[in-house]
């Protein structure tokens, strides 16, 4: 495996991360080390990367490169998982200076990247994704490597409710000496209008300011909640497998190119064939047809996982 960047994560509220809080989101601590990276290179050997180069004995990012490329639960999780990358914070000084004094020169990882896995249509360049937190946590624990646990896991957090969390970024952090640098949060099931996986970033310091500029006063919270209910009812399995039944007698099979058209189709239907019952059973909603068709998709890749 070569190099990887770590991907670049957003501010709240900016189009890049539009609705990442749709859905099921995990709520990290933002810590303020030197972002550093670890692998299983082609010939066997530990590899390690900052954020944006692959290190080495003579430019090794802090004494990372030394630490972990010799770190033994590291290299045993790499031989037993040469398939995984770890991303992680090399908790070094910077900006924040709070942390416990036994906190210091720790690899702390937050993101496990692994090769994706799709349905088999050789068209298709197999690139990586992101694993869950509940699927690496356990990874990482088999071997006692440190990990940043998440705060909580909430479901289509208000941006009132995330900025409450901030509060409880005291992760590593000196007793006494106030919460951290912000949030992270973290929806593994979204993917931005660009069709990335990208992490969204509430920083203490300009969240008022960035928030407000962004997004106005949006009352995200009971927008949601109309939408998701009308997803939940209307967009059956059934629905979603009559759309992918038709899809596949038209073409004789099925190829992961035809997601787009799935996901299209069953957002057409739902609009086109439940619209008038759902005006009359749910007495005039106000509809956000851009949220509906998140929850939409995310329905969909919920009812039919396989094909993703």
């Amino acid at each position: 495996m070569e190099f990887k960047e770590y991907m670049h994560i957003e501010r709240f509220g900016t189009d890049e991360v539009a609705d990442i809080e749709l859905g099921d989101c995990w709520i990290f601590s933002k810590i303020d080390g030197t972002n550093a990276s670890v692998w299983m290179g082609d010939n066997g050997q530990i590899c390690a990367g900052s954020r944006k180069r692959k290190l080495s004995e003579d430019y090794d990012n802090h004494g990372f490169y030394k630490d972990i490329t010799h770190n033994p639960l590291i290299i045993t999780f790499l031989e037993k998982y040469p398939e995984l990358r770890l991303f992680g914070e090399w908790l070094v000084p910077h900006t924040v200076k709070i942390y416990r004094d036994s906190a210091w020169r720790k690899f702390y990882v937050f993101d496990v990247m692994a090769p994706a896995i799709y349905d088999g249509d050789d068209d298709k360049d197999l690139g990586y994704t992101y694993l869950p937190f509940d699927v690496y946590q356990p990874l990482l624990e088999e071997f006692e490597l440190d990990y940043l646990a998440p705060i909580a896991k909430i479901k289509n957090p208000t941006y009132e409710k995330l900025v409450s969390l901030l509060d409880q970024t005291t992760c590593l952090v000196k007793d006494g000496a106030g919460p951290g640098e912000g949030i992270v949060i973290k929806n593994y099931d979204y993917y931005n209008r660009y069709g990335r996986m990208t992490w969204a970033k509430i920083v203490r310091s300009e969240f008022k300011e960035q928030f407000h500029k962004a997004m106005g006063p949006t009352d995200m919270k009971t927008k949601a909640i109309i939408e998701e209910k009308i997803v939940l009812e209307y967009v059956t399995e059934a629905m979603v497998d009559k759309a992918y039944a038709n899809i596949v007698s038209e073409h004789g099979g099925w190829s992961s190119k035809y997601i787009p058209r799935l996901l299209s189709t069953v957002f057409h239907d739902l609009v086109t064939e439940e619209m008038w019952a759902i005006v009359k059973k749910m007495k005039n909603p106000t509809i956000d047809f851009r949220m509906l068709l998140k929850f939409t998709t995310n329905r969909i890749k919920s009812l039919k996982s396989n094909l993703f």
